[in-house]
């Protein structure tokens, strides 16, 4: 039996394994097949200015950092959210304090950057990827969902 209620560990996994898939279908697509992942075609979105193309957002200067792709960090960023949302729920004691608030620390490192990242695509670019638009969404959905967990059980202090 884990720490937490069935309900808040579905909660807290399902936006991160969203956002891994989303990212995994990227890295796989683009950077290992080397071909636009699905639904990718340019088109107008409903922001004045942009348009919805992955391929202008994946191909930019903007889309690595030191070479490393952005959507192999966001796969690294949202296993490392499984992860600690798992230590915390099944680990030891000692872990599962280290855990919840490495998680919320995580979590928040994530909510800092998606404006960013928002801006680089809407203002530099003036192009939109959806599944980097997916992976903001859960990230911002994760950060509120331990924010949220925080406010209503307190900060967890897990006894020996």
């Amino acid at each position: 039996m884990g720490r937490l209620t069935s309900k808040w560990l579905a909660l807290m996994l399902l936006f991160s394994s969203i956002g891994l898939f989303a990212s995994s279908i990227v890295v796989y697509t683009y950077y290992y097949l080397r071909q636009l992942p699905p639904f990718c075609t340019a088109f107008k979105s409903p922001f004045p200015g942009v348009t919805i193309d992955c391929e202008i957002v994946l191909s930019s200067r903007y889309s690595d950092i030191g070479g490393v792709p952005l959507d192999v960090l966001a796969a690294i960023w949202f296993i490392v959210n499984i992860m600690l949302v798992l230590i915390y729920d099944l680990g030891p004691p000692t872990f599962a304090n280290i855990s919840i608030n490495a998680l919320f620390y995580w979590r928040f490192i994530g909510i800092i950057v998606v404006p960013y990242l928002i801006f680089v695509e809407t203002y530099l670019l003036h192009a939109i990827c959806i599944y980097c638009t997916i992976m903001h969404i859960m990230i911002i959905i994760d950060f509120t969902i331990i924010t949220i967990y925080f406010m209503k059980i307190g900060r967890p202090r897990i006894t020996h």
